[in-house]
């Protein structure tokens, strides 16, 4: 037992130490090709901060519990969408929203993030649905990138290619490799320590992922949400937080389908978790579209969905 807790807590801790090694490594690629910051963090850091998932993922198949990475998923968008923003939104005092593209982004984000309950309401999520999913990601980069002004800006003034170097953007392209195999081994421990629990304590795979694995993948976008706030670079969070639902849920979720299809004859454990990812999902909308930023009062409710989630989960299973 002690064994286990002690490869849980230090592959969710690699996860954390790697996600945010991708992630500043990231950052500096994406200064060095010149694009806007809300593209950085919608597209680069969301991606890199979304990597575990898939690694989570690729381990769940082959133990032969893919039921395992959908729980993970469904959990992270709802931890994404309530504590992960509402940490942010505190220590930042009110997340402003402003932005058309945010504004514009934010239908997409909840449609997307509530897609996979509808798909798998026949009871799998085949390859069908994840051709659909992996099309739906690049729909949506596709129209990102389709107009320049969306995601061109030159930095500081100056030219950010000659002042970061092509040096150490190969260096930075290197310490991506070695930061997905550490995100390889850290998963791999999390997987089989959530085996154990799942088997020895009696718990259903379905509560290990949406609370356990989900929690501990989700830790890189809510620290880097949490950095952003102190550093009052507040247009990183939401790009980071709304990217990480699109592409954990089209991307991530369909790649996962396509090796083998989801199947989940009982949705009954996925109950609880889906009705809290709708909830999530509208209050998230509604905070964003009606005063276009997220007070303290809002992050206050949104925080409350999730300890009101996580009692819930326990005491129903």
């Amino acid at each position: 037992m002690v064994e286990h807790i002690l490869i849980f807590i230090a592959s969710g801790g690699l996860l954390f130490w790697a996600g945010g090694w991708l992630v500043k490594t990231l950052s500096r690629i994406a200064r060095f090709l010149g694009w806007r910051e809300f593209v950085v963090a919608f597209f680069i850091m969301a991606l890199a901060t979304s990597v575990q998932n898939l690694f989570v993922g690729i381990s769940s198949i082959l133990h032969k519990i893919p039921q395992l990475s959908f729980g993970d998923i469904v959990g992270a968008n709802v931890l994404d969408l309530t504590l992960a923003i509402a940490l942010a939104a505190l220590v930042a005092r009110g997340l402003p929203a402003e932005s058309r593209l945010i504004q514009n982004s934010v239908f997409f984000t909840i449609a997307i993030a509530v897609l996979p309950l509808i798909l798998i309401l026949d009871g799998k999520l085949g390859r069908g649905d994840g051709i659909i999913l992996i099309l739906i990601f690049f729909f949506y980069i596709f129209w990102l990138f389709s107009k320049e002004e969306r995601f061109k800006k030159v930095y500081d003034g100056q030219d950010s290619a000659l002042k970061i170097g092509l040096k150490t953007f190969v260096l930075d392209l290197a310490k991506i490799f070695l930061g997905i195999i550490f995100l390889l081994a850290a998963a791999e421990g999390i997987v089989r320590s959530a085996l154990f629990f799942a088997e020895n304590l009696n718990m259903p795979i379905a509560l290990v992922g949406t609370l356990i694995v989900a929690l501990g993948t989700s830790l890189p976008e809510t620290y880097f949400a949490i950095a952003s706030a102190r550093k009052k670079e507040n247009w990183l969070i939401l790009g980071d937080l709304m990217g990480s639902v699109i592409i954990v849920t089209t991307l991530i979720l369909g790649i996962i389908a396509l090796i083998s299809p989801i199947e989940i004859l009982d949705f009954s454990p996925f109950a609880v978790a889906r009705i809290f990812l709708i909830i999530s999902a509208l209050a998230f909308l509604v905070f964003l579209r009606t005063g276009q930023r997220i007070t303290k009062k809002e992050a206050l409710f949104l925080l409350g969905i999730y300890i009101i989630f996580v009692i819930t989960e326990i005491l129903t299973k």
